[in-house]
């Protein structure tokens, strides 16, 4: 259906646009509030236009979403669709910080069927298909399989009070690499309590689930993708065995939050 080699090449070109771009190389960069909070650069515009492109010739069939296009409800009449945030973690990409990634999903009937991660800064290609196992610059990823919630490595900055029986490790600002590090058995649980958007955890949240993570919302139900409002509350990826203890943790936190 797909040239999975064609994709992957894509995608790498993608990631070294924004390489190109990238302040941490020492590039000059524009980039701007497009709503208060929340900062967009020259070089999202670019991989967006790149990735649209040559994704759309790549399977003229599917739809598109993105972060950085306006949206279109022709794409609900798609089976297929591609899913794409060109550059995850822009704020840690603004400031010349490796925390960054492009990402890019091919969504089937609602259900990831390919993901991709392009973290050039950090020299990673990450890869999943469904049902075929997830990968990162080659080698196959088994997921964290711990087993006992009290001490779980957590990418966080700080921790609340409640959850200081939690292990912090190094955060990136993308979601998506804070999720597959989980698939990498470099953390072991990652979970976020709001609103948040398709694009930012599709690829992702293939990644995990193939490299053998639990991944559902903040709530324990499974997460749907090509809804015509393209957001769901809340994301959390762990290790299987303490999934549970972790929306238990969570259950009043993102009952009181997803009400706002």
């Amino acid at each position: 259906m797909i040239d999975s080699m064609k994709l992957e090449q894509i995608c790498r070109e993608a990631g070294h646009m924004a390489l190109r771009k990238w302040p941490g190389g020492g590039h000059d960069l524009k980039s701007w509030e497009k709503s208060p909070g929340s900062l967009v650069c020259e070089a999202d515009l670019e991989v967006d236009t790149f990735l649209h492109r040559e994704l759309g010739a790549l399977l003229p069939a599917a739809g598109w979403l993105s972060e950085e296009t306006a949206d279109s409800a022709e794409r609900l009449e798609k089976g297929l669709i591609w899913l794409v945030d060109p550059i995850d973690g822009t704020r840690d990409f603004i400031r010349g910080r490796t925390g960054w990634a492009v990402s890019v999903a091919l969504i089937s009937a609602g259900r990831p069927l390919i993901g991709a991660l392009v973290a050039p800064a950090r020299e990673e290609v990450w890869s999943a298909t469904a049902g075929k196992g997830a990968w990162r610059n080659g080698k196959r990823l088994q997921a964290s399989t711990r087993k006992q919630f009290t001490g779980a490595r957590v990418p966080v900055h700080d921790l609340p009070k409640e959850d200081q029986d939690l292990t912090k490790v190094d955060q990136p600002n993308s979601i998506a690499l804070r999720v597959a590090m989980v698939a990498a058995d470099e953390a072991d649980l990652v979970a976020t309590v709001r609103w948040g958007y398709e694009w930012d955890i599709a690829a992702a949240a293939l990644i995990a689930r193939e490299a053998g993570a639990a991944v559902t919302d903040a709530f324990g139900k499974p997460l749907a993708y090509n809804k015509r409002d393209p957001r769901a509350f809340g994301l959390l990826v762990s290790a299987p065995a303490i999934h549970s203890a972790a929306i238990d943790r969570l259950a009043e936190r993102a009952e009181r939050l997803s009400a706002q």
